[in-house]
């Protein structure tokens, strides 16, 4: 009899490790509204294995798997999204390939950004705004791409709107 316990206690714990999932949460992402939550879950839903609870109000968004690099896929599906968040996980990087120079230009034209609401382009306008010499752009509800003009560096501009939680890339 107490070898047949110790074998089930033994089963027992295998199958919690073997069923124990992994988890991140993002921190700071861009969500103020139902739209964004759902462009969220659109995005890791895309992603086999892979779960999202997003709250809206602490602008967080937390991943479950059953490991890290599924976890990691599941990030990269978010950022390529257009959002953008801080790792609760230093082994799941958070970040995106936006082709951004540090050079200055004048002009730069920015695809990929979440822009499904006026709280969007708001935020978008604040953060763009905040880099140093940008003196406009055009970016607008559901646009997929937008114009930022002034005399600026690219990566400055990429920079606030990592801040501000959005993320996007240099289009062509």
């Amino acid at each position: 009899m107490k070898k047949i316990l110790l074998f089930a206690s033994m089963f027992c714990a295998l199958l919690i490790s073997v069923n124990a999932a992994e988890t991140v949460t993002l921190n700071n992402v861009h969500l103020c509204c139902d739209k964004c939550v759902k462009g969220v879950d659109t995005a890791v839903g895309h992603v086999s294995g892979a779960s999202a609870v997003s709250d809206k109000a602490a602008s967080t968004v937390t991943l479950t798997a059953a490991d890290k690099a599924t976890l990691q896929k599941a990030v990269n599906a978010i950022t390529k999204a257009g959002y953008f968040g801080e790792s609760s996980d230093a082994s799941v990087k958070v970040s995106s390939k936006t082709g951004a120079k540090d050079a200055k230009v004048q002009s730069m034209k920015v695809s990929g950004v979440h822009l499904c609401c006026a709280k969007c382009v708001k935020a978008v306008n604040a953060a763009v705004s905040k880099a140093p010499g940008v003196t406009g752009n055009t970016a607008s509800k559901d646009a997929s791409s937008f114009e930022v003009t002034g005399d600026f560096s690219p990566k400055d501009v990429f920079a606030e709107l990592n801040k501000a939680g959005l993320t996007g890339k240099v289009a062509k």
